[in-house]
């Protein structure tokens, strides 16, 4: 559909200018005034240049707006709503003041569907790798409810909880990541550069080497004369890992995979969990019916093999059973947390309930983060006892046979 520049005063003699789609002039002109605008012009928009900076950071996928963008969003939507700024007017103006171009060029999408007759939803739907289908969802029924203001406040707070959950585990993960990362640089030049120093020396005896200095100066030769074979190897099983994850069977075999790793595994899936009760919580509370909440939830879950589990909790619902029933058909949330659901149905404050449940298992996470040092440090202790036992025997066990040889023709 064209999109026209139009220009004209409000009843109160006020400047008014934006973009608007429609068929024809005559039609912008009609919606304009049925809005109680003057126009004064309307022409044909120009195209934007496809050198314009925002597209480009699109197509590239960079600048894209972060989780505390859209924190900071919700929370200025909450404001503008709750002090009864205009829509258009509230929007126009956090347009011209964020300092990210993508969401710049996405709010000013936006108000241009609202000044052609779109709702907010909607308008936000097209949007939809910006703003995540939760976020529509909630935004929706805020719509059709008459409490805007009170979804954009419930979704600033998920938003940041979930972004101080996801901080956590980052800074968590990072020594253990940095640790391994050391590792490998240290076996890269123990390979390539301190093994091969002692090839000489232990050629003096011959065929007595012992096996495991064998496969260490085996494995440093090959380093050493075949190394782009050995990047390339390493580069292509780097991008064939990635390609296979970037498949739907990949990413479900990942993603279980991640939730039975030593230390990591459990702290995974309990993060997986609080965002899933929170995500009910929010929905719920926000009047979203449990069948289409529990779809919302299954694509922005986070984790496909979780996902799965949360269609077939929602298939359960279709069948009527309750929502405690189909949790417990799923497998993935202990007896506990069951009888708080079935509590919370029996009373009619499941929101509140889910809401305590995604704490308990943020209070769970919290905790497990704080003693994760402690869980992984003696797995990477037996890793690195591992290697350093392999190098020394490597190179102590001939040193050994050499001292043994020269004290037996010394002594003879």
């Amino acid at each position: 559909m064209p999109v026209f520049n139009y220009t004209g005063r409000s009843r109160r003699g006020e400047l008014s200018s934006g973009l608007m789609e429609g068929d024809t002039r005559d039609s912008i002109a009609a919606r304009l005034f049925n809005n109680g605008i003057t126009p004064i012009e309307i022409r044909p928009a120009q195209a934007k240049n496809d050198g314009d900076v925002a597209k480009v950071l699109r197509t590239f996928g960079i600048g894209k707006p972060t989780t505390n963008d859209l924190v900071m969003f919700s929370r200025q939507m909450y404001t503008i709503t709750k002090s009864g700024i205009p829509l258009l007017r509230g929007i126009k103006g956090l347009a011209a003041s964020t300092h990210n171009p993508m969401l710049r060029e996405t709010l000013e999408d936006v108000l241009t569907n609202l000044e052609g007759g779109r709702d907010l939803a909607g308008s936000l739907a097209r949007h939809g790798d910006i703003f995540p289908s939760l976020y529509i969802s909630i935004i929706k029924v805020g719509e059709e409810t008459g409490t805007l203001d009170a979804s954009f406040k419930r979704l600033a707070e998920y938003l940041s909880r979930d972004q101080e959950m996801k901080d956590r585990i980052k800074a968590a993960t990072r020594y253990p990541m940095i640790v391994m990362c050391v590792i490998a640089a240290a076996i890269v030049i123990l390979t390539m550069f301190v093994i091969p120093k002692f090839a000489p020396l232990f050629k003096v005896l011959g065929d007595n080497i012992p096996w495991p200095t064998k496969v260490i100066m085996g494995v440093s030769t090959f380093a050493q004369n075949y190394w782009m074979v050995v990047i390339g190897i390493v580069v292509a099983g780097m991008f064939g890992a990635r390609h296979y994850i970037g498949t739907e069977d990949g990413r479900f075999v990942w993603d279980r995979v991640k939730l039975k790793l030593p230390a990591i595994g459990p702290l995974t899936h309990q993060g997986v969990l609080a965002r899933i009760t929170r995500s009910l919580a929010i929905s719920l509370g926000a009047g979203m019916p449990v069948i289409q909440t529990l779809k919302v939830i299954a694509r922005s879950a986070g984790n496909e093999f979780m996902a799965e589990r949360v269609d077939r909790m929602r298939d359960a619902v279709e069948r009527g059973d309750p929502v405690s029933r189909a949790a417990a058909s799923i497998n993935v949330f202990p007896p506990l947390v069951i009888q708080m659901m079935a509590v919370g149905e029996e009373t009619g404050d499941l929101p509140m309930l889910l809401d305590e449940i995604a704490d308990f298992y943020e209070r769970e996470v919290d905790f497990k983060l704080k003693n994760l040092s402690a869980a992984i440090e003696p797995i990477l202790v037996v890793a690195v006892g591992g290697i350093v036992c392999i190098l020394a025997l490597g190179v102590m066990l001939p040193m050994w046979e050499m001292i043994s040889k020269m004290s037996s023709i010394s002594g003879g």
